[in-house]
């Protein structure tokens, strides 16, 4: 079968000749650049917002995330996913629009625009979420390419470390006025430049990455063989409702795809909160806060280098898979225990970044290659929620950890110290739940993890 618009008879050795593949790439890219990552937490602030409501704000999004995964998930599957696709990409413009638009001096105002754009920004993530991996995926399918999947994630891997890079980069060269007045004086153009204007300059690039996105969302088409939905907004909420049961059902009944998904929120909460708490750890090690761009950038470009290896992963079992990922997410939390200077101290970053990256292309390797099309984006939805509570309930854990260290601290004020006294028990804690998945893992499914599902073996049919 075919995308609707294209002929049978074309055909290519390259997936990317497929059109919905080629926007695929274009709207995960354009959706997840965001030039203001370098700077998000201070421009919360220079917009006159508080720590308090910057926390706040934060814990809207999450809470939006969580309450839309599955539900959006499951409404893909039952009304089309293009159509969640567009309206994610919508949603975007809208949520950065209000950003880039609200007047300052009104703080109810500004504090109200954020409220809604993290509102929305939440939706658009769970929109999104599952419902384009699904349309890529069935779009190779429906080419009989889905053994392609692999080299489209790895390509996709690869443009997001170069993209990263590079909002990391301008995004905070953009919104420093001094920065940048003095950058084009060097250019020979004598600009003045007010701090409350150049603070939205990385909003407005983003505003030009969302329109892309949507404009990407836009070209996408069904893949051919997918019924087509018949009936109104009623009969559309009761299938996706019937499809979030039956979902559920599969994964708790399917034990290799509730071990992928248990074993991708596994190393993921413990990576992702670490990787929150890179800047405190680079000054724990003694680096200079000028150095943290660079180092990230740096870090980032790791995705380009895995990408090149990744696919050969994905051809190993996946009790491989998790051993290898096993030897670099211990050993990357040990060291970071041990609180090595310097050049050395950053080791462990890189690893528990390698760790993040290839849980991401795997579960979505071996999930995609067991789930049915009829099921794909609701059963990605339950990952993305899965993996959302795990960093979630983690992220609690390590809240009152830190408060009963803060406690005992020798000096009240001493945060740092907190912090480094607070990664061993980080470290005990990756051991413990390694241990208990082997556990899970040995009683529910000894043979079949043995096996690789990614290449002719699929649950459709």
């Amino acid at each position: 079968m075919n995308d609707i618009g294209n002929p049978p008879a074309i055909q290519s050795t390259s997936p990317f000749a497929i059109p919905n593949i080629r926007r695929f790439l274009a709207f995960r890219l354009l959706f997840g650049v965001r030039f203001y990552y370098p700077v998000f937490a201070v421009l919360f602030l220079d917009f006159g917002l508080s720590v308090g409501q910057f926390a706040v704000l934060n814990a809207v999004w999450a809470a939006a995330i969580v309450l839309c995964e599955v539900p959006s998930g499951a409404l893909a599957d039952a009304i089309g996913r293009r159509a969640l696709v567009v309206a994610s990409g919508a949603i975007m413009v809208v949520e950065i629009a209000l950003l880039c638009f609200v007047p300052l001096g009104n703080p109810r105002m500004v504090f109200a625009a954020f409220l809604l754009n993290r509102l929305l920004s939440g939706l658009a993530e769970a929109l999104a979420s599952g419902a384009d991996e699904a349309l890529a995926y069935d779009s190779l399918k429906a080419r009989g390419r889905a053994a392609d999947w692999p080299r489209v994630l790895a390509v996709l891997m690869r443009w997001n470390s170069l993209a990263f890079v590079a909002a990391l980069a301008l995004g905070a060269l953009i919104y420093d006025a001094a920065a940048l007045q003095g950058l084009l004086r060097r250019l020979g153009w004598e600009i003045s430049l007010d701090p409350q204007i150049t603070m939205r300059f990385p909003l407005y690039l983003t505003l030009l990455t969302a329109l892309g996105a949507w404009w990407a969302a836009l070209g996408m088409t069904e893949p051919g063989g997918r019924p087509a939905r018949t009936g109104g907004l009623l009969s559309s909420v009761l299938a996706a409702s019937r499809l979030t049961l039956d979902a559920g059902r599969w994964i708790l009944t399917t034990p290799f795809a509730l071990a992928v998904i248990l074993g991708g929120m596994l190393f993921d909460h413990l990576c992702r909160l670490f990787v929150t708490l890179n800047s405190t750890y680079f000054r724990l090690i003694g680096l200079p806060d000028a150095s943290f761009g660079l180092i990230g950038a740096g870090i980032a470009l790791l995705g380009v280098g895995i990408a090149r290896w990744a696919p050969a992963l994905g051809r190993q079992s996946p009790r491989f898979s998790f051993a290898l990922l096993t030897l670099l997410c211990l050993p990357g939390l040990a060291g970071a225990a041990l609180v090595l200077p310097f050049g050395l101290g950053l080791l462990p970053v890189v690893l528990l970044h390698v760790v993040l990256l290839l849980t991401g292309y795997l579960v979505s390797h071996y999930l995609n290659a067991v789930t049915d099309s009829a099921r794909r984006a609701t059963v990605l939805s339950f990952k993305g929620l899965a993996f959302n509570l795990g960093y979630g309930a983690l992220g609690l854990l390590y809240a009152g950890l830190l408060a009963l260290l803060r406690e005992g601290a020798g000096s009240p004020g001493d945060e740092i110290g907190v912090f480094r006294t607070s990664l061993p028990w980080l470290l005990a804690y990756g051991a413990l739940a390694c241990l208990l998945f082997v556990a899970f893992v040995a009683a529910r499914m000894p043979a079949g993890w043995l096996r690789n599902p990614g290449g002719d073996r699929t649950a459709d049919g």
